[in-house]
């Protein structure tokens, strides 16, 4: 420890407003003799270190002063210097309290003497804690926005103006196939197929020099490409930011593999139910054509027979020949019956294929298809579903197909309806049924129209056809259930179908 500055630092700071300058500005300058080590601190490292401008300074004393995992550091750093004579340049903490902590620089070079033998290593410290505290919040903030970013579900890249990608968000690397590395500083086109992908690097050019919008701020579906060459639709929407007077796009990507598989599904789906509707109308129209037209029919039949019983007694020579033309003609009309019978039974003893179901799904189907257009209607749909009588043994498209109907029926009752509100409930109502309600708050309907409302071909609409609802309550019947209606408080109409619950050992076949 010296006494005395060291004759540098004496130069230095003969001056007193020089001296008064440099403690004024925050920057302490320090001196380490490297033959006796000893130590020397100007008055602004002294208060930069808490140290008081009586104490005696030691290497020793400088090392104890830092956090326990920088003195190492600061340790090697500095014999480095002196060893290799290169310039000293190091950030440590110097420990104020157990949890504070004040951050500094400190910069140095080794001095010689007239023949170039190091003697010294002197320099400066600078007070840099409200800068690492800003370069810790700064870090912070950019980890918390990369963490937002990273859980993005849809795929986020940045590209430059040449299309040389700068950022691939974790969800890209999931979605594409390439790790962050291997994508940042590739072309963008490796993400597409062809013929984008060679046309491309035109796209972006055309756009700089005409400004020509053809994707950018708008969005659009196209193809896009994984590592292992598999294509795959996509929506794309692109923007386009200038950083550090450059020019780049933003690409957030959404895989819509998913969306139009289950849009085919629902597709599918309704075709299905179409299929099966125009079925059960055949049949219920069947049944009602059967029922109708066998009593005309059969009363053909008998006046043709007594016709022949009145020519029977005729002595004309053509009885014989009228006789048989009536015969042919009532046996026709009993043929007729016949068909039509056979037609209904045909339809009546249709095998269904009951499997055990999730009731909320088959709503939840229902509804996808039923309840399209809700939302812009503003029909809040409220779903209060019994989860332990969910499994029921049913033909999954014949009760898709009752629910749609009612669904859509509910729609149009609300059309015009201040409140808009439809509500599915699930209840059991015995060791093996549940009864599902569907209430809307519609217009209702009269006490006439609830007497009729199940009738073949009676409606309320002025363009119904009246075989909805009929169709609907054969096929809760034929799964051993019951469907009536009610008016329920709001003024608007409650349908109620019982469905059988699904016995316990069925349950294994539930996917």
């Amino acid at each position: 420890m010296l006494s005395d500055e060291p004759p540098s630092f004496r130069i230095l700071l003969r001056d007193e407003h020089l001296q008064r300058g440099i403690d004024e500005s925050g920057i302490g300058m320090w001196d380490l003799d490297l033959d006796t080590r000893a130590l020397f601190w100007s008055s602004a490292t002294r208060r930069l270190f808490r140290v008081s401008q009586t104490d005696p300074v030691s290497y020793e004393l400088f090392l104890s002063l830092l956090q326990p995992e920088d003195r190492i550091r600061a340790d090697q750093a500095i014999q480095r210097s002196i060893t290799t004579g290169c310039k000293l340049d190091i950030q440590y903490r110097i420990q104020e309290t157990p949890e504070r902590s004040h951050w500094v620089r400190a910069r140095g070079g080794i001095v010689t003497d007239r023949n170039g033998a190091p003697r010294r290593l002197s320099g400066v410290v600078l007070d840099i804690d409200d800068q690492k505290r800003l370069e810790v919040a700064l870090r912070a903030r950019e980890e918390h926005l990369r963490l937002i970013l990273e859980t993005i579900p849809d795929a986020m890249i940045v590209i430059d103006d040449h299309g040389i990608m700068q950022h691939f968000s974790l969800a890209a690397s999931r979605l594409f196939g390439y790790s962050e590395s291997e994508a940042i500083g590739q072309n963008v086109s490796i993400l597409m197929p062809e013929p984008d992908s060679s046309r491309h690097d035109g796209y972006l050019t055309r756009y700089q020099s005409t400004g020509e919008r053809h994707i950018i701020g708008i969005g659009r579906i196209v193809t896009g490409k994984r590592r292992n060459g598999a294509t795959f639709p996509m929506h794309l929407s692109v923007g386009e930011m200038l950083s550090a007077g450059k020019l780049h796009f933003t690409g957030f990507v959404r895989d819509l593999t998913e969306h139009q598989q289950t849009q085919a599904k629902l597709q599918e789906l309704q075709s299905e139910l179409i299929h099966m509707s125009r079925l059960s109308a055949m049949g219920e129209m069947a049944s009602a054509l059967a029922h109708e037209l066998n009593q005309p029919l059969a009363a053909i039949s008998n006046y043709m027979k007594g016709s022949r019983r009145l020519l029977a007694a005729n002595a004309d020579l053509n009885i014989a020949k009228i006789e048989t033309a009536l015969d042919r003609a009532a046996d026709q009309a009993i043929r007729a019956g016949q068909i039509i019978r056979r037609l209904r039974e045909f339809v009546s003893r249709r095998e269904s294929e009951k499997r055990v179901e999730s009731l909320a799904k088959l709503i939840e189907e229902a509804g996808a298809l039923g309840l399209t257009g809700a939302r812009e209607q503003n029909v809040l749909l409220k779903l209060e579903l019994d989860s332990e009588c969910d499994r029921v043994l049913v033909d999954r498209v014949q009760i898709q197909q009752v629910l749609v109907n009612l669904f859509r029926n509910a729609l149009e009752a609300m059309a015009e309806s201040p409140k808009r509100e439809l509500t599915a409930t699930s209840t059991k109502t015995s060791d093996d049924m549940v009864e599902l309600s569907i209430s809307d708050t519609g217009h209702g309907f009269s006490e006439t129209a609830l007497a009729s409302l199940f009738s073949t071909f009676f409606t309320t609409k002025e363009n119904g056809m009246g075989v909805g609802l009929s169709i609907s309550r054969s096929i809760v019947e034929a799964h051993g259930g019951r469907m009536w209606a009610e008016t329920n408080d709001s003024g608007g109409a409650t349908f109620r179908l019982t469905l059988p619950i699904a016995p316990t050992e069925d349950l294994s076949d539930v996917a």
